[in-house]
């Protein structure tokens, strides 16, 4: 096996219970695991990257990762959302929804998803995906090809195709209601647990499985139970969208008298494989008038929430707060999912908008941000191989560079990168031991080639919009520009 030695201006080292920043350091890895952390490695090495002016840190693990050509950001100035084809009609479910992707263009999305990730400096990705363009869910032959796709990357995955047993239908009126199809969900479920025996721990351990039941206001409880007791039975983690929108937290009440986290507890799905974007509509929160202790639920449950601090700003919501959960004794993990993929950005945001949900400027640190991004979000894995330097540990790693004009004076590193920085300063990626990105450079992906496909994906799934949306306008009426385009003189 390769013994490789990466050297760094600052190397973001683990000391067996928190993050140490060592000035002038060393890691080296043999294989696919770190054997050394420190100064002055005497061993031999077959070969050696110097990252300068950088920090060596480990790979962010983002547990609600970006695996699509973005919709959401469609509903960034055009809403109501549920009118600009991010809720089916009616007519559009009762004519039959239809895949508005090849399956071609299903694996290019995921394909051109992941490196999105490992160019942000992401070694270990749980994607998510829209399901507005499908048929129904995900199919368990796509996440197939998504495992292939992930490998010839190498970026670390956990994977397993998304299922549902209903959608929220938009009636010609404008009012609401759940189309439901158990059947169609159970058999979902039936196919991700065939993935995970299929998948869970191929190519070497690159790709793990998981559960990816969606939204919680379209699952049944049968759905529900069943999904946690084959997350028990195989040991994998379960992911399911929650208390992310008063519209949900408020169909949940409606339906069972229960708030989401207590309706999740009476059918014992929480655990610490419980995965829960997004954790904002909670019992305590300003916007919630319900009583009830959602919070003490969770922390003694031992679920994770995913915390993705971009897309809720965008709709105008965040966490109440990231520190009032955390200290409640929840783990929170960070998410990236939508674009860009920027872990950096995300917590960076989440930083502020944790002390203006606190009024405080001590609410929360760069620190506690690095560490949901990192060991935290590894914990909620169950993998203490990931999410820090250490020996023993995998070897996944990234070069920040601190070098570029653009970062100014560097004070602390991590504060440095998250006050100045971006996804785009990451220079190098190490996952499982494989250089998977070399100075910007993905192996083998022409980058230029690979936006232009993108591009002309994304804006031929555009110009099917109107067939899913309400009374189905032209798409020039769905989405309008920030300011008139004047005609070609």
């Amino acid at each position: 096996m390769t013994t490789t030695r990466v050297r760094a201006r600052h190397v973001i080292a683990w000391d067996g219970t928190s993050h140490r920043t060592l000035r002038d350091g060393e890691v080296v890895f043999r294989g696919d695991t770190i054997i050394f952390v420190g100064r002055g490695y005497e061993g031999p090495v077959d070969a050696e990257i110097d990252g300068g002016n950088a920090v060596l840190g480990p790979g962010f693990i983002d547990l609600n990762a970006l695996g699509d050509l973005d919709t959401t950001v469609l509903a960034f100035d055009n809403q109501p959302d549920w009118a600009k084809g991010r809720t089916w009609p009616e007519d559009y479910v009762a004519s039959g929804p239809i895949e508005m992707y090849s399956d071609e263009e299903q694996t290019f999305k995921m394909k051109y998803a992941f490196a999105q990730l490992i160019r942000n400096g992401i070694t270990t990705a749980l994607p998510i995906t829209s399901m507005f363009y499908r048929k129904w869910a995900e199919t368990y032959d796509e996440f197939a090809r998504s495992a292939e796709s992930a490998a010839e990357l190498g970026i670390r995955a956990y994977l397993g195709p998304c299922y549902m047993t209903g959608v929220e239908v938009v009636r010609a009126d404008g009012s609401f209601h759940t189309h439901w199809d158990e059947a169609r969900g159970l058999k979902g479920l039936a196919d991700a647990e065939r993935y995970i025996r299929s998948f869970d721990g191929a190519h070497g351990g690159l790709i793990r499985g998981m559960l990816a039941p969606d939204r919680i206001e379209n699952c049944t409880p049968e759905l529900i139970r069943r999904s946690a007791a084959v997350s028990a039975e195989y040991g994998v983690p379960v992911r399911l969208h929650c208390c992310q929108s008063m519209d949900e937290f408020d169909s949940i009440v409606a339906r069972y008298d229960m708030t989401p986290i207590e309706w999740l507890k009476s059918l014992d799905f929480l655990s610490e494989r419980s995965l829960l974007p997004h954790g904002v509509f909670l019992t305590g929160h300003s916007q919630v008038a319900r009583q009830g202790d959602d919070v003490g639920i969770l922390a003694a449950s031992g679920a994770t929430l995913i915390h993705c601090p971009l897309v809720l700003s965008r709709y105008g919501g965040t966490m109440e707060s990231f520190a009032r959960l955390r200290k409640a004794g929840i783990r929170i993990g960070l998410g990236t999912d939508t674009f860009p993929p920027d872990m950096v950005e995300n917590m960076r945001l989440g930083i502020s908008l944790c002390r203006v949900a606190d009024h405080s400027v001590t609410a929360a640190s760069a620190a506690d941000f690095y560490d949901a991004a990192t060991v935290h979000a590894a914990d909620a894995l169950g993998r203490p191989d990931l999410g820090r330097l250490a020996v023993g540990a995998k070897a996944d790693m990234t070069l920040f560079d601190l070098s570029d004009f653009a970062i100014g004076q560097v004070i602390d590193p991590i504060q440095t990168m998250m006050l100045s920085g971006t996804g785009r300063d990451f220079r190098t990626s190490i996952i499982n031991g494989r250089v998977v990105m070399r100075d910007r450079q993905l192996p083998g992906v022409d980058l230029e080639e690979w936006n232009a496909r993108a591009q002309a994906q994304f804006d031929g799934l555009i110009a099917k919009y109107p067939l899913r949306t309400l009374h189905h306008p032209p798409v020039e009426d769905i989405f309008a520009p920030s300011y008139r385009v004047l005609d070609a003189g």
